[in-house]
């Protein structure tokens, strides 16, 4: 995109930007988009992020020019405890209905008060589909994110304009792509009728806001994002790149159970990619027997691990009969290891050189940290767009290898039918961590994308000249602007 020159002066074209940014209520949407709107906050814009009051509590706050607006959750409404007002905290998919329920009746106080004090911009969540009609209402500009990579929405994009057949199940080819990429699962036809409608209408906005760098997702799939949607996407990632320090990076999105600096003093004592990171995010809940095959994969492999298992959070007294249903008996004692129960700060424990491969869902948020860092992955994806994931890290950027799965599911909560066995799972374990000619030449391009992620952001880096551009377009909207009738 060009930038603009107009009759505007110079003084006003400084005058810094009012900018709002309404997150879905999960922390795979809520991380990253505050760290996209520090992105702004840092070249001296006004940001404001709409959310609710426990929200709020646990997303760090940048400099002087970020700020919440925030919100009573209707947690009576829709009968859910006080203090549970996102998706991470939650374990049924009853309880995920609630959640998005609640976002449904929150809609009106936040558009009444974006129409009382208006903004320059709103970026909103694409499961926020009503602030459509609200930046038009305004007149001003709005932008979508949703946390996906260009790859995925080109993926997504081409099944809604070249559907497979209704009774389409298992592996299939992306139709009308760059180059031949097989998918492992078709998705349930529940999460595509869920997902399109939503795609169509963030078509309409002024553009996507990408936690992507043009270099990861391809200049072919950026071509093919233009020509055959012909809309806009600014890749303005890694944006958790903005978080610098190790105590900004450890208060990304929740607290630990255990002190950060338990973490590094354990780390710090291991050798170079010696220790496997495993986490499914904050929304995979697996069943016991599967936690059961990850565990004597882990055992029978013998590397040294960090295990965050969400499923466990509040049941570290459990009893011994049942923990038995999901780790060997005495694993604990016998393994050399940490369990987590609950939430871990990601980003410190994947930038600590201890840490040789990362077994991951690919959840968007997740890959970024990863690739940022150049630690290669173990993909294991389980719903929404972490398949398509999965292909850019394994099958386009040969940074990470496939456990196997191919079951897609709509939800994540404990809904697995099927079981990726030990022995799956343990042979891309070893493939990445007992150093062979393959795990060398995965490890070298990780690091060298990683080198990448890192030049991007910096001044003269193409995600750096997107967030100029993208700034620069938006003084021009707001300082031609017609105002608003009244």
């Amino acid at each position: 995109m060009q930038k603009h020159k107009g009759s505007v002066s110079a003084t006003t074209m400084d005058k810094p930007l009012k900018l709002y940014f309404i997150p879905y209520l999960a922390a795979g949407h809520m991380i990253p988009l505050c760290d996209i709107a520090s992105l702004f906050a840092s070249r001296g814009h006004f940001v404001t992020i709409i959310t609710t009051h426990s929200n709020a509590k646990i997303l760090p706050k940048s400099n002087n020019n970020f700020n919440f607006q925030t919100f009573q959750f209707p947690s009576q409404e829709v009968g859910l405890p006080d203090g549970i007002e996102n998706l991470s905290s939650v374990s049924t998919i009853d309880e995920g209905w609630k959640i998005y329920h609640a976002t449904t009746l929150l809609h009106g106080l936040i558009e009444n008060f974006v129409e009382q004090h208006p903004p320059d911009c709103i970026v909103a969540d694409f499961l926020f589909p009503w602030a459509d009609e609200l930046a038009k209402k305004l007149h001003i500009p709005r932008f979508v994110f949703n946390g996906f990579s260009l790859f995925t929405i080109c993926a997504m994009e081409s099944l809604k304009l070249h559907p497979l057949p209704e009774d389409a199940s298992g592996s299939f080819v992306i139709p009308n792509f760059p180059y031949d990429i097989v998918i492992n699962s078709t998705p349930p036809l529940e999460s595509k009728s869920f997902m399109d409608p939503l795609l169509t209408v963030a078509l309409k906005s002024d553009g996507f806001i990408i936690n992507s760098f043009v270099e990861l997702d391809g200049k072919e799939y950026v071509e093919y994002y233009e020509k055959t949607i012909g809309h806009k996407a600014w890749h303005l990632g890694p944006a958790s790149l903005v978080r610098k320090t190790t105590q900004e990076k450890a208060n990304r999105g929740g607290e630990s159970e255990m002190s950060v600096q338990k973490y590094l003093n354990w780390l710090n004592s291991k050798q170079d990619n010696s220790v496997l990171y495993i986490s499914f995010g904050t929304i995979c809940y697996f069943p016991d027997k599967q936690l059961y095959e990850i565990a004597s994969a882990i055992e029978e492999s013998g590397y040294e691990f960090i295990w965050v298992v969400p499923e466990k959070k509040g049941k570290e007294n459990e009893s011994d009969e049942e923990k038995e249903k999901w780790l060997p008996r005495e694993f604990e004692e016998r393994n050399k290891g940490m369990i987590v129960r609950g939430w871990a700060p990601q980003m410190v424990i994947l930038g600590h050189p201890a840490v040789g491969a990362f077994l991951t869902h690919c959840g968007w948020n997740s890959v970024t940290e990863a690739i940022s860092v150049g630690v290669p992955m173990i993909t294991w994806p389980v719903h929404s767009d972490q398949f398509y994931n999965e292909k850019l890290i394994t099958h386009v950027r040969g940074i990470g290898v496939e456990v196997g799965a191919d079951e897609w599911i709509t939800t994540a909560f404990r809904d697995m039918k099927k079981l990726v066995k030990r022995d799956f799972i343990k042979k891309a374990m070893r493939r990445l961590m007992d150093g062979g000619d393959e795990a060398v030449q995965i490890r070298n391009k990780a690091q060298e994308l990683a080198k990448i992620a890192k030049d991007v952001v910096r001044e003269g880096g193409s995600s750096h000249d997107n967030l100029t551009t993208l700034i620069d377009e938006l003084k021009h909207l707001r300082d031609n602007r017609v105002p608003k009738q009244l």
